[in-house]
């Protein structure tokens, strides 16, 4: 198992397929000048496939997250969760993407494996998503939707940061509309995770902020800890349920103390923690030769020194230097 010197054991893991994205947020990437990725930096398919396996048989991991960048950029992605739904035994499969190219692959990703999906949208006006994401693809994201929850990848759930000045106004609109579709809409506080260092604690909208402004138009009733377990959102009944809204308050309400999660980057580092600033290299051990024992004891050996948490109410917290979208959201 995977477990740090706090007693918390990893068992869902997150695995970044490349660097790249389609769209360009405000506050994940700067509009140009990133360096991506060079091809023979990322780990193939099959050495993926192979650290998962690791991870499954050998590590007790029993969910695995596919992220980005945009995971559908990865052009053996529904061959790699194919080969994953096959392992003994069989993970929890999700993937968290922009949803662009969600309408032609849903159907694959379905019959492949895949169990659900997580979608980000932070607005439901176009003229906004073009502001927010440096894109005009705001129709491309909500037939990608659409298409998730037709092929049964459910229960979609859609993410959304809401921005001062821009879309900071949405919050009761996007739960209605959320309702109205049967999504689960989870509301994440902006993190400190841009290319550009451009995140400031002053104005951003935090969880307090959201729920006040979502109980204008509904009721909330707290779903409970009992229910949450390590999950990183806090959930509330809308208007009595079936309903519920996450608020993901990873800034103000830390929850690292709950945290069972470790993380494999594109080039193959492992990383314990979004915000962590040191990584231990498993593509070098892999690309050695190493037998999947060493494997495991390295990454044994990285989660031991999991901090206890990621240090964001510390006020000499430093942002990490790589941005999200090569690390995983």
């Amino acid at each position: 198992m995977l477990i740090d010197t706090y007693g918390r054991v990893a068992t869902d893991l997150r695995v970044s397929l490349t660097d790249r994205c389609n769209l360009r947020c405000t506050y994940c990437m700067p509009e140009e000048g990133l360096q991506w990725l060079a091809k023979p930096d990322l780990l193939t398919d099959d050495e993926i496939v192979r650290l998962i396996d690791i991870a499954v048989t050998s590590l007790g991991i029993e969910e695995v997250r596919f992220t980005g960048g945009e995971p559908l950029l990865r052009p053996g992605l529904v061959g790699i969760v194919e080969r994953v739904a096959a392992l003994e035994p069989r993970p929890q499969m999700s993937l968290t993407t922009n949803g662009i190219g969600l309408k032609r692959t849903a159907a694959a990703l379905k019959a492949a494996g895949l169990d659900r999906v997580n979608v980000s949208l932070d607005t439901l006006r176009p003229d906004v998503f073009k502001t927010l994401t440096r894109r005009d693809r705001h129709k491309d994201v909500i037939e990608g939707l659409h298409a998730a929850r037709d092929a049964g990848l459910t229960p979609v759930k859609v993410n959304s940061v809401l921005m001062p000045g821009l879309n900071d106004d949405e919050a009761p609109d996007l739960l209605a509309w959320a309702v109205e579709h049967e999504y689960e809409l989870r509301f994440i506080e902006q993190m400190p995770l841009d290319a550009q260092h451009g995140w400031k604690r002053d104005g951003m909208i935090t969880a307090g902020d959201i729920l006040t402004s979502l109980r204008t138009r509904f009721d909330l009733t707290p779903e409970g800890e009992e229910k949450r377990g390590s999950a990183p959102a806090e959930r509330w009944l809308v208007d009595g349920g079936p309903h519920v809204v996450g608020v993901i308050a990873s800034v103000t309400r830390p929850f690292c103390a709950a945290c069972d999660r470790t993380r494999l980057t594109a080039d193959g580092q492992i990383r314990t923690c979004l915000f962590a600033r040191e990584e231990t290299d498993l593509r070098a051990a892999l690309r050695s030769g190493a037998p999947d024992e060493e494997i495991a004891r390295i990454w044994r050996l990285a989660m031991w020194g999991k901090k206890a948490g990621a240090g964001l109410d510390d006020p000499t917290f430093v942002q990490p230097d790589r941005p999200m979208s090569a690390i995983g959201g």
